[in-house]
């Protein structure tokens, strides 16, 4: 039995030696769609020949850069039969441009870039080549603003962590024999200090706060939420505040009333007065 494997396992485009029966074999499996070839018949030797093709793919393990993914490869004989089928993990490659990606950090903590997935990491990250630049101090992704940084890995570590460190890191990775860009991301890291603003904000929450944040990590972990009935409309804050204004604005309507009427009559007291008078 002859295979006829997919052009991704023949990366370097051999010759085949049975080239002729894979243009027999590509004609036979058309020969059903061509109402003009009706009466060709198909050789006994083309029908026991099996393709080896991708069936069915997953969806790459990252949104930018390289990743990976599962290819099931099956052989598929003239009849559409499959037979043997087997995963395979293959690289893959959505968009080179990732973005920028922030970090805030405090002086002295440990830290490291990596342009890689862990995975990539420990597979095939020796076929990529990897250039640094830096813009020190400054969070930008305008290109004039970088300069070279020397680090030939894919990772920079900071051990521990400075105020100098601050700034925009931009790693771009290159095939090592196609020079092709397959990533480009930059790292915008920002160093502060200890004393100075404290990244414990568990520490300064009440204790009301600490306690509700606690019911929420327990509804997390347990699936189950309380449901609270609510309150009467007449219970409520908002009720006594309505019937406050109400009635401020009642009394307040009164007391206008009775300073109007006052001033009224001792208006027309004056005006009697002087009527008299004349």
């Amino acid at each position: 039995m002859t295979v006829v494997t997919h052009l991704i396992d023949n990366p370097n485009m051999e010759p085949l030696g049975n080239s002729h029966i894979l243009g027999l074999l590509l004609c036979a499996f058309h020969v059903p769609l061509v109402a003009s070839f009706e009466g060709v018949t198909i050789p006994a030797e083309l029908k026991s020949i099996v393709a080896q093709v991708v069936v069915n793919t997953t969806l790459c393990s990252v949104t930018c850069g390289v990743g990976f993914k599962l290819e099931e490869l099956c052989e598929v004989t003239p009849a559409g039969e499959r037979k043997n089928c087997t995963v395979r993990r293959a690289g893959c490659l959505t968009s080179w441009a990732c973005g920028l990606l922030h970090f805030t950090l405090p002086v002295g903590q440990p830290f490291q870039l990596s342009c890689l997935t862990s995975d990539i990491m420990g597979n095939g990250s020796q076929a990529y080549s990897y250039t640094w630049r830096f813009a020190p101090g400054l969070i930008t992704t305008k290109d004039v603003l970088f300069r070279p940084f020397r680090n030939p890995r894919p990772v920079v570590r900071f051990s521990p962590t400075k105020e100098s460190d601050a700034g925009t890191y931009r790693c771009k990775v290159q095939v090592i024999k196609t020079f092709k860009v397959v990533k480009r991301v930059y790292f915008a890291i920002r160093v502060i200090h200890k004393d100075l603003v404290d990244l414990n904000f568990q520490k300064f929450l009440t204790w009301e706060q600490k306690l509700a944040a606690s019911r929420v990590e327990e509804h997390l972990e347990t699936g189950v939420y309380e449901v609270q009935e609510e309150e009467p409309f007449w219970k409520g804050e908002l009720f006594y505040q309505c019937l406050v204004g109400i009635g401020s604005g009642v009394a307040g309507g009164i007391l206008l009333s009775v300073v109007l009427h006052c001033l009224q009559r001792i208006w027309r007291g004056r005006a009697a007065e002087q009527r008299a008078e004349i």
